[in-house]
């Protein structure tokens, strides 16, 4: 404890600062994303040797290898093709001079060490990140339903169908149809933009 009371006297601890929407602009990671695409900054977290970009569409992880070299690695990762989990709140002790959220997407753990001042902000990414996990959890768990419920039908189908030109014409169709309606599906469940989300709870 008292190495950890040292290093942040001494300003050498990795506590990250919150960066208002003002400052986007003039973070690293603003290099990265695709404006071209309507991608937008909803929140930054910037610490020595980390910064932490909050999109609609990804987290990008500007990944420093210590707080003396300049030296970062790249990492994004999109809502629409990594799972959000396990999102938590750690609020800060009486000694404590920072605020922590964690969470996981993918396989991946992140574990942010933030400002004890700058709580209420932290808890607008929290509430966002929670929402974002929800909706991802109930729209896996109805496309993995419906799409059960159709490999039961076609196969219900296949069965019972006798195998004449007509018939197997008609199956290829309903092929087909199923197909399209799947598409359809996973464009209405696979979320890509998950703006509203921090629309909705971002209130820097």
């Amino acid at each position: 404890m008292f190495k950890r009371l040292a290093s942040e006297a001494l300003g050498l601890s990795d506590i990250g600062q919150i960066i208002p929407p003002q400052d986007y602009d003039k973070v690293d990671s603003d290099d990265y994303v695709f404006h071209e695409d309507n991608e937008k900054i909803y929140f930054v977290i910037k610490s020595k040797k980390d910064e932490y970009c909050f999109t609609n569409l990804a987290l990008i992880h500007l990944d420093g290898d210590s707080a003396l070299s300049s030296k970062r690695v790249l990492k994004r990762y999109a809502y629409s093709s990594y799972s959000v989990s396990n999102v938590l709140l750690e609020t800060a002790g009486t000694v404590d001079m920072d605020v922590e959220i964690k969470f996981v997407i993918g396989d991946t753990p992140f574990s942010i060490d933030v400002r004890k001042s700058q709580l209420e902000q932290l808890k607008d990414l929290y509430k966002a990140l929670y929402k974002i996990s929800d909706i991802k959890k109930h729209n896996n768990e109805y496309l993995k339903l419906a799409g059960e419920s159709i490999e039961v039908a076609k196969e219900t189908l296949s069965h019972a169908m006798p195998q004449s030109a007509a018939l197997s014409t008609q199956f290829d169709q309903i092929n087909l149809s199923v197909f399209n309606w799947k598409k359809d599906k996973l464009d209405e469940y696979k979320i890509k933009d998950f703006g509203f989300v921090f629309e909705k709870y971002i209130n820097n």
